[in-house]
């Protein structure tokens, strides 16, 4: 209490203090388009004061002398512009300004962007990324997506192509929370590994938090990935459409009330929607990558998300949206199965003309089930959340006062019988209220104080958390910075997730147990959250004004973790298993900036181990050495042909040995099974007594991608992409089918080639 007592007394003092001055604030816009710009710098000409806009285009000036200015706008990418201001005592002065674009290459744009909010931001384990970034990478069938882009981060693992999921600094994928538009995507990832449910041309930004993240994110012991997508052209009616052998997609948007430039006021809508199309093309295309070829690749989706933006002359803006997302995989000698993720909601910011606070907020609810179809009886999961979350911030000279309310209702249903005939039927309800204070002080420019913490109350645990996180920049230098954050962080949602699955593509999802739950040590455990705590610390250099270097270290202790409990023999045995286990390593990045190129490296060195009661044993994600080489060069200056490579460098996964086999004898006919003269069908599999202690081959992979861009006036277009995954056709193992001795692999060498016309 005395930590929170401190903020509020030193935000009482701020404010005290700006009433005798005046505040400028207000947003940038581009001018042709009504998009936000983004990080941009604003300044009043002569003197110190100056800011960057934020992700919404918005700044806010305070403490300003009362006197006449010259506020200035100015990045890289678009022409400075300027206008007189005259500040009066305790007023505020709302200045929208408007950008033009000029001919500066993009690249140097978004590096420019980085590179001030490094400067003014914690930014511990966070990477920002915008849309053309993503485009930049390879694209896999021709279409960039944001699940390909995630793969080069340092920390992040890949388990494969098919059914691949994401893992984010040691922590599996239910402890990463997915965000879009502020509302929870349980299943983000499709079941053909290089497509996402989100649609790149409608990204704003991505912020992955790989560790160490403040008090405003909750819920998830590992990491955050927040997706905000953009608002529809506010001038004119346009949009996209794509066609290549993975895929169809559409983009269409427009206004609904024409952005004003004397007020920054408009309405406009984006619609997308997408199709796979490789279960069809795949027999035509793609024959010798087929298992059957009168089959195809079993994978199919469809992707719908639309929205509504209205933006008011302050910088208020509301936006409605909704999606419906849907996932297949139907391949009769594994599983089939299908998942629908669909929901909606309204977010918000609210600027008061005369008030120093900006208030946003979320209000939505998100669905999502999945069926299993196989051999045994079937898996069915549910779960739904509905969410409300208001975030209040107050501005001052050089500090930030934040604080929130979120309050969530979540229902989860889940059904299985495991292979021991025993069925594990549950259906919970839950709900969790949090609140959270964050406190951001800049002294001096050299010294960036970002204390925070969250107070979360899960009622069906009836317990109440209390999470301290610390973030801070030290900037040594203009160029050489130093940062470290610490936090604590609770979760109470579980995955009905096996690592032992042939594939791995049931993600079902549980809430916390509310029946008892027995500990490591055999005690009965009162406590029944997930927890974990992070450390994390390290530098950012940039070497010239085109190389950039980052190093970090971190370490993430997981003392608690609760998983389901598969192996159950008989109904008296518990539903839930606990373990415990730590992950750490150290994360090397480099980017190379030149006006017509881009060049991006990552090494990553990490463990990730856990402790079952019996054995200590590496994860199956547990990937020691992970690298990425990333290429985008212009070939001619205008920028019409663009040539992109990715290299990817793997270490093997782990993996259980294989000790024997045996003839399989269901019992479940009692005393009366016959168990001299039957003839079993199934085959028993003896697993070695060191759980995980091999290790699979090493994977590497190369995808190559040439784009052309035809302008034929300042607003139609073509796109023309050639692209080729795995280029030199390496075999990557996937998974080895013990019982028929028979290796499978990922996708072989897939060219592709994509047309996108733009109007």
């Amino acid at each position: 209490m005395k930590f929170i007592y401190s903020i509020v007394c030193s935000f009482l003092f701020l404010a005290t203090i700006s009433a005798q001055e005046g505040t400028i604030r207000g947003n940038i816009y581009d001018k042709d388009t009504g998009e936000a710009v983004i990080y941009a710098n604003v300044y009043l000409d002569g003197t110190t004061t100056g800011t960057n806009s934020d992700i919404n285009g918005f700044f806010t000036l305070t403490d300003v002398p009362v006197g006449e200015y010259i506020l200035i706008a100015s990045f890289i990418g678009f022409d400075t512009v300027r206008s007189e201001i005259v500040i009066k005592e305790n007023r505020i002065e709302n200045k929208n300004l408007f950008m033009t674009e000029n001919s500066v290459k993009l690249q140097s744009v978004n590096i420019s962007a980085r590179r001030e909010r490094s400067r003014s931001e914690v930014q511990v384990s966070a990477v920002s990324i915008s849309a053309r970034e993503i485009k930049a990478l390879p694209s896999a069938g021709g279409e960039p997506d944001i699940a390909q882009y995630l793969q080069i981060l340092p920390g992040v693992v890949s388990t494969g192509d098919q059914g691949g999921q994401i893992y984010i600094r040691g922590g599996s994928p239910v402890q990463n929370k997915i965000l879009l538009d502020g509302l929870t995507i349980y299943n983000p990832f499709h079941s053909i590994g290089f497509f996402s449910i989100f649609e790149t041309d409608i990204i704003k930004n991505v912020d992955v938090l790989s560790g160490g993240f403040s008090a405003e994110h909750g819920g998830r012991v590992s990491a955050v990935v927040d997706i905000q997508t953009r608002d529809g052209n506010k001038k004119n009616i346009g949009g996209s459409v794509s066609l290549s052998p993975f895929l169809a997609k559409m983009v269409l948007e427009g206004p609904i009330a024409k952005f004003n430039e004397d007020s920054g006021n408009s309405a406009s809508f984006i619609l997308t929607s997408k199709k796979s199309l490789i279960n069809n093309t795949s027999k035509a295309l793609y024959e010798y990558a087929l298992d059957d070829p009168e089959q195809g690749f079993p994978f199919d989706f469809r992707d719908t998300y639309g929205k509504i933006s209205i933006n008011t002359s302050t910088g208020s803006n509301f936006n409605f949206f909704g999606f419906n997302f849907t996932d297949t995989y139907n391949n009769p000698s594994l599983a089939n199965i299908s998942w629908t993720n669909s929901g909606g909601g309204l977010n918000f910011r609210l600027i008061p003309a005369k008030s120093n606070l900006v208030m946003s907020g979320t209000l939505g609810v998100s669905n999502y089930g999945i069926d299993l179809l196989e051999d045994s009886d079937p898996r069915t999961s549910d779960i739904r959340e509905i969410l409300g979350a208001f975030d209040f911030t107050f501005f001052g000279s050089s500090s930030e006062f934040n604080y929130g309310l979120e309050l969530r209702s979540v229902r989860t249903e889940f059904e299985f019988t495991n292979p021991f005939n025993v069925k594990i039927d549950n259906t919970q309800n839950t709900t969790e209220l949090a609140t959270y204070f964050k406190f951001k002080q800049n002294f001096g420019g050299k010294v960036i104080l970002q204390p925070s913490v969250r107070l979360h109350y899960y009622a069906s645990q009836s317990n109440l958390s209390i999470e301290p996180r610390l973030g801070l920049k030290y900037n040594i230098t203009d160029n050489f910075r130093f940062k470290a954050a610490a936090g604590l962080y609770t979760q109470n949602i579980l995955s009905t997730s096996n690592e032992r699955d042939v594939v791995n593509l049931f993600s079902g999802f549980l809430t916390g147990p509310e029946s008892q739950v027995i500990g490591l040590e055999g005690e009965r455990l009162e406590d029944k959250l997930q927890r974990s705590s992070h450390v994390i610390a390290g530098f950012e250099y940039n070497l010239t004004e085109n190389l950039e270097v980052n190093i970090e270290g971190y370490y993430k202790d997981f003392p608690q973790l609760i998983v389901l409990n598969r192996n159950k023999t008989s109904n008296t045995d518990p539903d839930y298993a606990v373990e415990n286990g730590n992950a750490y390593g150290i994360d090397f990045t480099a980017k190379y900036t030149l006006p017509r190129a881009y060049f991006y490296a990552t090494y990553s060195h990490g463990y990730v181990n856990r402790f079952d009661g019996e054995q200590e044993y590496p994860t199956v994600f547990d990937r020691r050495h992970n690298s990425n080489l990333l290429a985008t060069i212009d070939v001619d200056e205008a920028g019409t042909w663009q040539v992109s490579a990715r290299w990817n460098l793997g270490s093997g996964f782990p993996f259980t040995q294989t000790q024997g086999f045996y003839n399989f004898i269901s019992l479940l006919g009692g005393v009366e099974t016959d168990v001299i003269t039957s003839n079993p069908d199934d085959i028993g599999i003896i697993y070695s007594d060191e759980r995980n202690g091999g290790r699979l081959p090493y994977y590497h992979r190369l995808d190559l991608s040439v784009r052309k861009k035809l302008e034929f006036s300042k607003r139609f277009g073509l796109e023309i992409t050639a692209a080729v995954t795995n280029a030199y056709n390496r075999d990557n193992i996937f998974f080895f089918d013990r019982v028929e001795y028979q290796r499978e692999d990922q996708l072989p060498i897939i060219p592709s080639i994509s047309i996108k016309g733009t109007f």
